[in-house]
């Protein structure tokens, strides 16, 4: 499908009959707005808005954009990074706000079923009243929805002991192209049975199927945590501290990455109060550790700065209150929000093995000054995932169209070179697509093409994405 797809006054009229008129948006305003998502300045909007409630709305919407091969886009919360929900061939905008119910909470088997338009933090804190834990904490935990952590296999900072989205989902109800419903696994934590559908779905990106129901797996809550903030004098030796720390047996709750100028740009927009930050800092590490024993805990503390002090670092800081800790952790979340308010800007998501960190960090530096740009690096350095914001600032409109993609292009091989990929979290969308031959050749890309066809073969869904040229 390459040509956008305009929608007809029966295909509206359709549409109102099935989730009634209220429902279906054709106002320009409304349809830019969900033309968007956080990613860079682009917009796409689609040629109308439908908001269904329930999975049997979803079905009969699939059914009718099968039958008049109408382009969809499941949308959520629209707080992605990569472009998913882009309408960049027009048709239906499938927003799931509305589906944001929290079905039941199973105390005994520990598991949730949720609808995917549930705010992920509501969700955390709904399972925190039964004394569970659901641990995956992307950055827009706030407003992002659960149905697009799963479509995007979202991350975040706890990834680094916990794991990510995928690692949670047990089974999932999905709406397919042609309007059928499916279940795709079971509600086990053990399942040799097939093939394993729910993890295909599993950071699909809205390309396969409309997730409308979802099965996780919880934990049970930890007591406590301890949260220190140390600053580096060099970048460098930040990372390497990185791979040290588990080197000598301990893996933290979460080990976010900040270089300085993340943190100064955050402060410019928040009020944090004074951090003492040093002349001559040019990084920090946000650590956490977390668990049911404070001795083991302020054990493990001591470790952690027994080894960090072979570098050269200033005055650990501890966050001794809750308040402090919720400081702290809002520094981290508000970097990309700080970046996007100073300066129009390109984010890349990048991984390796947390041992290439620092030989990563070191070549994006070298790659922006070979292109003329500035990057602002900060991430998930537990797990080797660094996301990388270049920033425009005065740079000629040419040269931010020309140089920069060839900049990024070597990013990506040099991350792939370290035995690395092009995202660990944000997803491939529209905006890394035409990146995908580096990570992939030819047959990689056929095959998942391949998987793309069977589930749906008139190319409906959410089509345009993940694939170069397409």
């Amino acid at each position: 499908m390459e040509k956008e797809y305009h929608i007809t006054e029966e295909v509206v009229t359709a549409l109102q009959q099935i989730v009634s008129p209220s429902f279906v948006f054709s106002n320009e305003d409304i349809l830019k707005q969900y033309g968007s998502d956080h990613t860079e300045d682009l917009n796409f909007p689609p040629s109308v808005v439908v908001k269904p409630q329930t999975t049997e709305e979803v079905s009969e919407i699939m059914k009718l954009a099968s039958k008049y091969e109408i382009p969809v886009v499941p949308i959520g919360a629209r707080t992605g990074l990569s472009g998913g929900i882009l309408a960049v061939h027009k048709g239906i905008g499938l927003s799931l706000e509305r589906m944001n119910r929290i079905i039941t909470i199973d105390e005994k088997n520990f598991q949730v079923v949720t609808q995917p338009g549930v705010i992920t933090e509501v969700l955390q804190n709904e399972v925190a009243k039964a004394d569970l834990f659901y641990p995956v904490d992307p950055s827009s935990k706030g407003s992002c929805f659960i149905g697009g952590n799963i479509a995007e296999n979202a991350g975040g900072a706890r990834a680094v002991k916990y794991g990510v989205t995928k690692d949670y989902v047990l089974n999932l109800e999905v709406v397919l192209p042609n309007g059928n419903i499916i279940w795709t696994g079971a509600n086990t934590l053990k399942n040799a049975t097939g093939y394993n559908l729910t993890q295909l779905l599993v950071g699909s990106e809205g390309t396969l199927g409309v997730i409308t129901q979802i099965v996780l797996k919880l934990l049970p809550q930890n007591r406590y945590n301890i949260l220190m903030l140390v600053p580096f004098y060099q970048m460098t030796q930040a990372a390497e501290a990185v791979s040290a720390i588990f080197r000598a047996g301990i893996v933290p709750s979460a080990l976010e990455f900040m270089e300085r100028d993340a943190i100064d740009w955050t402060l410019q927009y928040n009020d944090f109060g004074d951090l003492g930050i040093n002349d001559g800092i040019e990084a920090h590490l946000l650590i956490e550790v977390d668990g049911n024993y404070q001795e083991v805990l302020f054990a493990e503390a001591e470790k952690i700065v027994q080894v960090v002090e072979a570098y050269a670092i200033d005055e650990v800081l501890y966050a001794d209150t809750e308040e402090q800790k919720n400081k702290l952790w809002k520094l981290r979340r508000n970097v990309a929000e700080a970046v996007k308010q100073n300066t129009v800007y390109k984010e890349e998501d990048t991984v390796v093995p947390r041992y290439e960190l620092p030989v990563l960090l070191k070549g994006i530096k070298e790659i922006g000054k070979k292109y003329g740009f500035r990057s602002i690096c900060y991430g998930h350095a537990g797990d080797g995932n660094l996301h990388v914001n270049i920033i425009k600032e005065n740079m000629p409109d040419t040269d931010w169209k020309t140089n920069v993609p060839k900049g990024i292009r070597e990013i990506f091989e040099l991350t792939v070179h370290l035995k690395g990929t092009l995202s660990g979290e944000h997803g491939i969308g529209w905006v890394q697509k035409e990146y995908m031959d580096i990570a992939f050749n030819r047959l990689h890309l056929q095959l998942m093409q391949d998987i793309k066809k069977v589930f749906d073969p008139k190319n409906i869904m959410n089509p345009g994405k993940i694939f170069p040229q397409q």
